[in-house]
């Protein structure tokens, strides 16, 4: 069943400059929450789905930056040279569109995961606070958005990757978002840029 792919997810109006002028919405959630596993000895990283690859890139954005492109659901990290690394990204569910600038605030490995009033408010069932781990939604790393609810981060769930089930974070395979981890740095300037689905191929979920 074809599938309409973009980046979604409001965001508190103000917090960040978006370029399709889209107004929050109430019902924000982080992330689809995956079920539990009993694998929590294994910490070994995810094998990406989809490889990353070391490809030309002539756009506008200085080395070091992180340019998300939700249409394509590719994230590219800007190296010098005109080159980037593109990896393969899960990206949010229709409805919660937005796009915009910002940057890095923090980074944490294996992080801890505390869900937002929103989304406690629509799944009553999810823990109010998770210590990290394999099991834990963030997965092996995350790098937290600045003036947002959302993070680029890992996940244990590597089919969800380049579909739409996030409400509004960024995912990575746990071996990528390392990859990545290690790479970028405090301040670095994301960017997000909302397109048309390029690859329809997958059906949402709640």
């Amino acid at each position: 069943m074809r599938r309409m792919i973009c980046l979604s997810a409001g965001i508190f109006a103000g917090l960040i400059a978006c370029s399709t002028g889209a107004s929050a919405l109430p019902d924000i959630g982080i992330f689809s929450y995956p079920p539990a596993t009993d694998n929590y000895a294994d910490e070994s990283p995810v094998a990406a789905p989809i490889p990353r690859e070391t490809v030309a890139y002539d756009g506008a954005y200085r080395a070091g930056s992180v340019v998300v492109d939700t249409g394509e659901r590719r994230l590219y990290f800007i190296l010098p040279d005109h080159q980037a690394i593109k990896y393969a990204i899960g990206v949010g569910r229709p409805g919660f569109e937005w796009s915009g600038v910002s940057h890095i605030a923090m980074k944490r490995e294996w992080p801890d995961w505390t869900p937002p009033a929103q989304m406690l408010k629509r799944r009553p069932d999810l823990p109010a606070h998770m210590e990290g781990g394999i099991d834990n939604p963030l997965g092996a790393r995350a790098m937290y958005v600045a003036g947002t609810l959302y993070r680029i981060h890992g996940s244990n769930e590597p089919d969800t990757i380049g579909q739409a089930v996030s409400s509004g974070c960024i995912r990575m395979t746990n071996d990528d978002v390392t990859d990545l981890y290690e790479r970028v740095k405090v301040g670095a300037t994301v960017v997000v840029l909302q397109g048309a689905p390029q690859d329809l191929d997958a059906t949402p979920t709640e």
